[in-house]
């Protein structure tokens, strides 16, 4: 009997031309939207796309067609990561899985890798908490290799030791030998984390104490030029006392005098304007001349 080679049933063979198409544009073209357009179409057809027709053989296999989505949906975080668009990769992939005790491992396994990179590792604590606890995906191959992932790229870098060392006590997959490896780990990161908080601290005190310094010397310059300015004014106002107001009050009272009552034209307005000018010189003197300069007598 001659052997045939086996043929992908109709919606598998459309998904995996789909998943074809998309790598190329992913590798070859660098078009990482169409790359996304064509693993949403390929996502699609696996899940709502009609069954093979009487006559043209069996259904797809559920294995074929996990492994095809799975394709997708590796093809696509890569395509939606390059455009920077890694926010919407946990909710582009939950659409298709629609909890997060089904993602396949390799999904899994990059979701934790790419938010761990973008410094985001908050966002898997949920999903990758729910799908170490699953009983189903604790009898996968690839289950020893998660949960060291999710120690040391989710929980330790952010400091959720008690809830990692819960986690390792709790699994019953692993042998005693991992569990004293992930404790161990577990615990170096715990100091490394304490140093780093006292370090952070001290630069903080450090930092407190340089501006205590810097706001101490600039008070102590504020209040220097206060005093400096109380001085000034102290000696202006002095050098103000001496002005010869009784003088400015008469230059004052002769210029009324001289513009409201008088015609400066007249001759007999000529006396007034003349003591007015020297008295206005005297008062120009005494005004702008050193503190120390005797007084003009009359």
């Amino acid at each position: 009997m001659r052997s045939e080679p086996l043929a992908w049933p109709p919606v598998s063979a459309q998904a995996a031309s789909l998943l074809e198409e998309a790598a190329d544009l992913l590798v070859l073209h660098r078009d990482f939207a169409a790359a996304v357009e064509r693993c949403e179409a390929g996502c699609d057809s696996l899940g709502t796309g009609p069954g093979p027709g009487p006559g043209s053989g069996p259904g797809p296999s559920p294995e074929s067609s996990a492994e095809v989505k799975c394709s997708l949906c590796v093809v696509g975080i890569q395509a939606l990561a390059e455009m920077n668009r890694w926010r919407e990769v946990l909710s582009w992939v939950l659409q298709y899985y629609h909890v997060p005790e089904h993602l396949p491992p390799k999904v899994l396994e990059l979701c934790i890798l790419l938010y761990s990179k973008v410094r985001e590792p908050q966002v898997m604590l949920e999903v990758g908490s729910s799908w170490l606890r699953d009983q189903t995906n604790k009898s996968l191959p690839e289950y020893g290799s998660l949960l060291e992932l999710y120690l040391l790229h989710v929980l330790l870098p952010l400091g959720r030791f008690e809830e990692a060392e819960e986690l390792v006590h709790g699994c019953d997959v692993i042998d005693s030998k991992q569990q004293l490896a992930f404790l161990g780990t577990i615990c170096e990161s715990r100091c490394q984390w304490t140093k780093q908080e006292e370090m952070h601290s001290a630069a903080e005190e450090q930092k407190d104490a340089a501006t205590e310094t810097v706001l101490g010397a600039l008070s102590q310059k504020l209040l220097t030029m206060l005093t400096l300015l109380r001085r000034a004014l102290r000696s202006m106002s002095s050098h103000f006392c001496l002005l010869p107001y009784k003088k400015m009050l008469l230059a004052t009272f002769l210029l009324y005098l001289v513009v409201v009552r008088l015609d400066p034209a007249s001759p007999t307005a000529l006396p007034f304007i003349y003591k007015l000018v020297q008295l206005f010189r005297q008062a120009w003197a005494a005004v702008f001349s050193p503190i120390h300069r005797p007084p003009i007598q009359d």
